[in-house]
């Protein structure tokens, strides 16, 4: 019994390690654990064999034991199938830094668990080279505020329907708060912040919770200073649930409003950056370098993407739009008259 205990412990030592990314060297192995180089043979087989069962299992689990004359030892080759390569490692961590969603004190906590949950040891000091000067200039946004447990509670209050209270600061007055009732739908993340995607509520004459708009409010979670419970739960019909991912097709700059189809003109060689910040862009026609485009938006964040193409595009319809659009053309020219 303590033999087979002893080849247990010895075996799944060395499996351990060549999941770090280290190298089994026979001999070594052999005088480390007092046992000859046969036996660490068979622990090696014995380690394929469980590597080959759990590939007829999981197919993705590409990992496998192999020697390597350059180390003169046995490695692990391949990657598990549940866990991130280092590329993938390597691009989530520039878009998490690119993306200045959390704290610095968030952020080297998030990056250092990621590489060593996932990076191979042997990787994992080019992993942090290849991000270190970008770590260490990462710049936060100006409210330093730690929302990671704010997103969680906020996420389980979507997830059993709970109406909450907030107390919320509008932008340009964070002095002052206002109290809000809501329903919690979604939790959506552009450009550098978290937002609640969530039904601002009151009651009616008969003490009923009805939804003040038709279309849901957007609040920066940064800005929420503080929710509780109320207590009391909505229901939402599977035809009527919100849909994330069709509002975030649809909303820019996360100004939330009425949806409106809108249609017009992109003057240029290649439309492709209008159809990839708009996704439900339609190319409906066109005349030499006129593009005749149209899609659906909610709110007036679409008003500050058209601005910033210039004289590239041109709005046709709704008309109220096109005056809109004319409106913010001749404040702009003021300025520099």
């Amino acid at each position: 019994m303590g033999s087979k205990s002893s080849k247990n412990i010895r075996t799944l030592d060395m499996y351990v390690r060549l999941c770090e990314g280290k190298v089994i060297n026979k001999p070594e192995e052999a005088a480390r654990f007092g046992v000859d180089e046969r036996s660490i043979q068979r622990d090696i087989v014995d380690i394929r064999s469980f590597l080959d069962e759990r590939r007829m299992g999981a197919p993705a689990d590409g990992r496998r034991v192999e020697y390597d004359r350059s180390v003169k030892g046995f490695v692990m080759a391949g990657a598990e199938g549940s866990m991130m390569s280092n590329s993938e490692i390597l691009a989530v961590s520039k878009i998490l830094l690119g993306s200045r969603a959390f704290t610095k004190k968030e952020i080297d906590s998030i990056l250092r668990k990621m590489m060593e949950g996932c990076v191979p040891l042997k990787n994992m000091k080019l992993v942090k080279e290849l991000i270190s000067n970008e770590q260490f200039h990462y710049v936060e946004l100006r409210h330093k505020t730690d929302i990671q447990d704010r997103l969680w509670h906020i996420g389980t209050d979507i997830k059993e329907h709970r109406l909450i209270e907030i107390k919320y600061s509008r932008a340009g007055h964070m002095e002052e708060t206002i109290m809000r009732t809501v329903e919690p739908v979604a939790i959506l993340f552009s450009e550098y912040y978290f937002y609640l995607n969530a039904f601002i509520v009151e009651k009616n004459e008969e003490g009923r919770y009805v939804h003040k708009y038709d279309y849901p409010a957007v609040f920066r979670i940064d800005r929420i200073k503080a929710f509780r419970e109320t207590g009391e739960n909505f229901r939402v019909s599977y035809a009527d649930r919100f849909e994330e991912g069709e509002f975030r097709k649809r909303v820019q700059f996360m100004y939330a409003g009425h949806l409106m189809k809108i249609q017009m003109k992109f003057y240029g060689e290649d439309p492709e950056p209008v159809l990839d910040r708009l996704p439900t862009a339609r190319v409906m026609g066109q005349e030499g370098r006129q593009y005749f485009i149209s899609a659906e938006v909610y709110g007036t964040g679409i008003v500050m993407w058209l601005l910033s193409q210039g004289g590239r595009v041109e709005v046709i319809r709704p008309e109220s739009l096109r005056q809109e659009m004319k409106r913010k053309a001749e404040e702009i020219l003021k300025l520099y008259s």
